[in-house]
């Protein structure tokens, strides 16, 4: 734990505070007693939020699209029992790996873990959560990839988006469907690449473009440039430290219309060419439920 806090005191004063070939699996433990078990789930019909986490429709002269992605990344995630726990004062139940090798304090992208649509990004016994109610959860994300549409010389095509939306990642490369991009260096949050019929290409996205729903903006503010997505769970969730049998908790992000862009030629298609701008790549809010 003490490594834990550590990090996040990093991790705040740098804010002062949204198929690669990198394969790895989810954090699991194999022992017998009771675990907790963290799914991810991306809902394209979840309510579509704002940084504040309030219902949020696209903007005027805007469109938008649900990317249909197939795995995300985090590096840190934290139950906080009330409105105004603080970040950093609740249960950290997980802290990614991070690295000085880029220069700054930066998320280790090489050694991430991730999942895809309702799979298990992390598990650990029950008895490393300290007991109590919780009522919120807070999960910075680091990584995320799926396909958008977009209209190019006139033609519909699907193209695979890398979007790096952690606070600062050091990247040796990564893959998209067969094309490697090298980076070696820190990249701050907004770094992209993608990848359609053999095309590549990378950018960075304009600083505020990574939408990150907080609903206790005025209790607990999130710093500016971080990635940490707040949910509120229906009713609290209760860890007695008596449990004998797995709790599974399943992380539901909105990815509704979560791809934003101003449109040039208002037809609701994403077209580079015609001077169509992204403002927007991050997620639309957080649903945590205990099953």
């Amino acid at each position: 734990m003490t490594t834990l806090k550590n990090s996040l005191l990093i991790f705040g004063i740098l804010f002062v505070f949204s198929c690669s070939s990198d394969n790895n699996e989810p954090i699991v433990n194999n022992g017998t007693e009771a675990n907790l078990i963290i799914k991810f789930k991306f809902d394209p019909t979840q309510v579509r939020l704002d940084n504040v986490g309030q219902p949020a429709t696209v903007s005027a002269g805007n469109a938008a699209q649900s990317p249909i992605f197939e795995r995300m990344s985090a590096n840190y995630i934290e139950l906080a029992p009330t409105a105004t726990t603080a970040l950093g004062q609740g249960e950290i139940i997980f802290m990614g790996p991070e690295t000085t090798q880029g220069g700054s304090a930066a998320i280790d992208f090489q050694n991430a873990s991730f999942a895809g649509n309702n799979e298990t990004f992390m598990t650990i016994p029950l008895s490393d959560v300290t007991s109590g109610d919780y009522k919120w959860v807070r999960v910075s994300l680091a990584y995320q990839e799926g396909n958008i549409d977009l209209l190019a010389n006139g033609n519909d095509i699907t193209g695979t988006l890398g979007s790096f939306i952690g606070y600062n990642s050091y990247i040796t490369s990564f893959d998209l469907n067969g094309n490697t991009f090298t980076v070696n260096e820190n990249k701050l949050q907004g770094f992209w690449a993608f990848e359609a019929l053999g095309f590549a290409t990378q950018g960075q996205a304009p600083e505020g473009a990574t939408t990150v729903p907080n609903p206790l903006f005025d209790s607990s503010p999130i710093p500016q440039g971080s990635c940490v997505v707040t949910g509120e769970f229906v009713t609290p969730f209760t860890i007695t430290g008596n449990e004998t049998e797995d709790v599974e908790v399943v992380l539901s992000f909105s990815v509704n219309n979560s791809f934003e862009w101003t449109e040039v030629n208002a037809d609701g298609k994403y077209e580079p060419s015609a001077g169509e701008q992204l403002v927007d790549m991050g997620v639309r809010g957080l649903i945590p439920s205990v099953n």
